[in-house]
């Protein structure tokens, strides 16, 4: 009897990516980590792999939109007018993102406590800005998610289908590196907001407070610039 479904799907594969996304950023910012001080090309890059490894582990498990990500479920369901997926995938987007969270607290377990650093440690977890904008670090989400979704659906509707996962990890990478200098490109709700419940609950080793005055802006900013996406391709129509 198969166990897969687009829920265990979306779980599964948000799961694989946070611990692989925040595990590239624990490795770079962790004390004692034999990747300490690897610096922003190596955090993308590790994001970029981390969305390979997502997808076809959220199609492997049952999920043939293998979205792992909110605000990509939204732009989407803006394009189709079927807003039926939203709820049961945000949850299964946000609970994997919790699950990936706490395993990459685990894995790190011993170099908690030797990283002095209470904002390196939330960073792990979840997106601050670097200059505290509030209305400009929103602009910046809004944009970056909107280049995501609006790509993505030019490269479905043009690219061979097996392709289409390792150009998705290929845009994230560049959308890091182009656009995420401003935020640390969240351009996901489920992989800001999970993470950092995981950080609010876990006991983590000398941890500061989770960020929770910033925590709005890495969730309604995916969520506006996606629907702003797919109501552009929901225009275009290609």
């Amino acid at each position: 009897m198969r166990m897969t479904s687009p829920f265990l799907g979306e779980f599964m594969g948000t799961m694989i990516l946070i611990l692989l996304g925040d595990g590239v950023v624990a490795s770079v910012l962790l004390k004692k980590s034999k990747a300490e001080g690897g610096g922003w090309i190596v955090i993308t890059a590790g994001w970029c792999f981390a969305v390979v490894a997502g997808v076809f582990t959220a199609l492997a498990c049952g999920s043939a939109d293998a979205h792992l990500n909110p605000a990509v479920t939204l732009g989407f369901a803006v394009v189709s007018g079927d807003y039926s997926k939203c709820l049961s995938y945000f949850a299964a987007q946000t609970l994997g993102a919790i699950a990936g969270a706490t395993l990459v607290w685990v894995h790190f377990l011993p170099h908690w406590k030797e990283t002095p650093d209470k904002g390196h440690k939330l960073a792990v977890f979840c997106n601050s800005p670097a200059i505290n904008a509030p209305g400009w670090n929103l602009l910046s989400e809004v944009i970056a998610t909107f280049v995501l979704i609006f790509v993505i659906s030019c490269m479905a509707a043009k690219a061979q289908p097996g392709l289409v996962p390792f150009l998705v990890a290929s845009l994230v990478w560049g959308i890091g590196l182009s656009l995420g200098g401003p935020t640390g490109y969240a351009i996901n709700p489920a992989r800001d907001v999970g993470p950092r419940i995981a950080h609010w609950l876990l006991p983590i080793a000398g941890k500061g407070p989770s960020g929770w005055d910033y925590a709005a802006i890495p969730v309604f900013g995916p969520l506006i610039g996606g629907g702003l996406a797919g109501l552009l391709i929901r225009l275009i129509r290609f």
